[in-house]
């Protein structure tokens, strides 16, 4: 069963830093895999970053200069480190990657990590 988990998140001051990591377990994380999204409250979830076959990660236009995205596929984890915070980006931050399972490749998303950033 393929499943992924985020940890790290929590509350900070405006200007603050977290990193979010994702465990990937029954299935193997293959190098430049990976993305994260995040769900603000009353918000749909939106694209924040991913790893790219190029080697250069992408991200929005909200955290970019801001947010590191970065993975080790032989640990099978996925991490997001967030520098600078600021109130918007307050939202459940969600991993994703595509992985093979049994039955092929899929599209498979962890449960989420809440961020608050707050004064």
């Amino acid at each position: 069963q393929i499943q992924l988990v985020e940890s790290g998140g929590g509350s900070v001051q405006p200007g603050g830093s977290l990193n979010l990591s994702c465990s990937v377990s029954g299935s193997v994380l293959t190098p430049n895999a990976g993305a994260w999204y995040r769900q603000a409250p009353g918000k749909e979830r939106e694209f924040v970053g991913r790893l790219a076959m190029s080697g250069t990660p992408i991200y929005s236009d909200a955290v970019k200069g801001r947010f590191t995205i970065s993975s080790d596929h032989t640990k099978n984890m996925i991490y997001l480190q967030m520098n600078n915070l600021k109130p918007e980006d307050t939202a459940v931050y969600f991993c994703n990657a595509v992985l093979r399972g049994d039955y092929g490749w899929g599209d498979y998303w962890g449960q989420g990590t809440r961020v608050t950033i707050s004064s």
